[in-house]
């Protein structure tokens, strides 16, 4: 891949990071919030290390971001059974409902903005998926 579409490929993935997330503030979340809660979604269980390294926060932004999720009772803080003093996150049933309406809100966007592309910019997207998972495994094995 040339220089050129190298720095295209990175400027359009960060805006549409940012885009998607502002589209899913109506939860009353934080970005971050929202991205917190949907890796303990879907991770089940998940230590505080392996948050602070997946969402590549530091270890007490992360305390304040759980602790605003824990508060309304979307996730709930316990003790990790393998070591007492280390601290793991799962999701509530609430918490669950809250991130089951982000994703579908999320989903309608991209839908609904998706609705306004030719077929032929459809199935281009739909194809480089696999390169676009593909790339992204690629970048978390460097981190």
């Amino acid at each position: 891949m040339d220089a050129e579409a190298v720095v295209r490929l990175r400027a359009v993935i960060g805006k549409l990071a940012r885009q998607f997330n502002a589209s899913s503030t109506g939860e009353g979340l934080t970005p971050t919030q929202a991205s917190v809660l949907g890796l303990v979604a879907a991770r089940g269980p998940v230590s505080m290390a392996e948050l602070t390294e997946l969402e590549g926060l530091n270890p007490t932004m992360l305390s304040r971001v759980v602790s605003n999720l824990a508060e309304p009772g979307l996730i709930e803080r316990k003790a990790d059974p393998a070591d007492l003093r280390a601290g793991r996150v799962e999701i509530t049933d609430h918490g669950r409902e809250v991130h089951e309406r982000i994703k579908t809100e999320r989903a309608a966007v991209v839908s609904e903005c998706a609705l306004r592309l030719s077929t032929s910019q459809v199935n281009s997207l739909v194809r480089a998926l696999p390169a676009l998972e593909a790339l992204a495994a690629e970048l978390r094995a460097r981190t």
